[in-house]
C-alpha cells in the first residue's frame, strides 16, 4: 500500500522469556516446563519460534494450563493421552484451556501473525477457534509428523521442521509485508487502540484491513488490537501492577476501569485485581520453596 510511512518489518528479535500471554505464569510453571527456540534466517519471515512443552502429573490430579493465545496460527506436533498427531491450531479469540493429565509432550511452531497464510497461500479465517490435523491441510505430511515425534531433542525436531519448511518453495507476498508491518506496530505501540488509527497511519481503507486480516491473521484488526492490550494488563498485574487500576486502564486504551474489568473478567474467568492476588500468592509459594531455610 501506498502511503504508509513505516520502515520494512524486522527481522525477529531473540526469542523472548517473557511469560506474556500465559495466565497464572508461576502456578502454570509448576506443572509443566517451557522452552523456546530460535528459527533460522531461512524461515524467520514466516516462523516466529519453535516451542515445547511437556507435563508429568502421573499419580497427581490434572492441571488446566490457561493462555490468551497471540493472533497467530501454531502447527503443533502432539504425544499425549487425549491425543497424538499433527495440527494446525487456528487463531483462538477466546481464552484457550489445555487439560495436563498424565504424561505428554507437545512440540509447536509458532508462525508470525500472517506468516501461515503466506507461507501456505490458505485463508485462515477458516481455521479460527478450531485445530485441524495437519495431514488435512498439508496432504503428504504424515512421514513429517512421525519424524517430529521420533527425533530425541528439540534441537533435532527444529531441524526437521526447519528442513521440511526451507524445501517448500514461498514467493514475495507484498500484502504480508504489509500486514507484518501493521501487526508490528500494534504490538509495540501501547497508544495504538483504535482501528481508524491504524488506517489513518498506514493509509488503507477499512474495509481493505479487515479482508487482510482475515485473509492472512484469521481475525479482525480490531480483536487483534483488544488482544494485545489485554495480554499487556495481564502481564503487568501478574507481576504485581495493582495500583491506580483507572490508570491502568487508560493507558491500555480503555474508556474506564469499569471497561477494562468487564473485558478482562468477561477473557480471563477472574477480576483484575483476584487475578493479581492469585499471581502474588503464587510467585510467593515459588519463592518459599527456593529460599534458604532460616531466612
Amino acid at each position: 500500500m501506498s502511503g504508509s510511512t513505516e520502515s520494512e518489518p524486522q527481522p525477529n528479535p531473540a526469542v523472548p522469556t517473557d511469560t506474556t500471554g500465559i495466565l497464572h505464569p508461576d502456578e502454570q510453571a509448576k506443572y509443566r516446563s517451557l522452552t523456546r527456540l530460535a528459527p533460522g534466517p531461512e524461515v524467520s519471515r514466516f516462523v516466529e519460534w519453535y516451542w515445547s512443552v511437556r507435563w508429568d502429573l502421573r499419580g497427581r490430579p490434572s492441571y488446566h494450563a490457561e493462555v490468551l493465545p497471540y493472533p497467530s496460527i501454531n502447527v503443533t506436533f502432539e504425544r499425549s493421552a487425549t491425543r497424538t498427531g499433527g495440527f494446525v491450531n487456528g487463531v483462538c479469540t477466546t481464552k484457550f484451556v489445555r487439560e495436563l493429565s498424565g504424561q505428554g509432550e507437545t512440540f509447536g511452531v509458532r508462525f508470525r501473525a500472517g506468516g501461515f497464510g503466506a507461507f501456505t497461500g490458505l485463508d485462515v479465517g477458516s481455521f479460527r477457534d478450531s485445530a485441524v490435523a495437519l495431514t488435512e491441510v498439508m496432504p503428504g505430511t504424515d512421514a513429517l509428523i512421525e519424524r517430529v515425534l521420533d527425533a530425541s531433542t528439540d534441537e533435532a525436531r527444529r531441524v526437521v521442521l526447519e528442513e521440511f519448511l526451507k524445501s517448500r518453495p514461498a514467493t514475495d507476498d507484498p500484502t504480508y509485508r504489509q500486514v507484518l508491518r501493521i501487526i508490528e506496530a500494534m504490538a509495540r505501540d501501547k497508544e495504538l487502540t483504535r482501528v481508524d488509527q491504524i488506517t489513518e497511519r498506514f493509509d488503507v481503507p477499512t474495509r481493505t484491513l479487515q479482508r487482510m486480516f482475515r485473509r492472512y491473521v484469521g481475525a479482525g484488526p480490531k480483536w487483534v488490537l483488544r488482544r494485545y492490550r489485554l495480554q499487556d494488563g495481564a502481564e503487568l498485574l501478574a507481576r504485581g501492577r495493582t495500583e491506580d487500576l483507572a490508570t491502568l486502564a487508560a493507558e491500555l486504551g480503555y474508556f474506564d476501569q469499569a471497561h477494562f474489568s468487564r473485558e478482562f473478567t468477561a477473557e480471563v474467568g477472574m477480576a483484575p485485581l483476584e487475578y493479581a492476588k492469585n499471581s502474588l500468592r503464587s510467585r510467593n509459594e515459588v519463592t518459599a520453596k527456593v529460599m534458604p531455610t532460616g531466612m
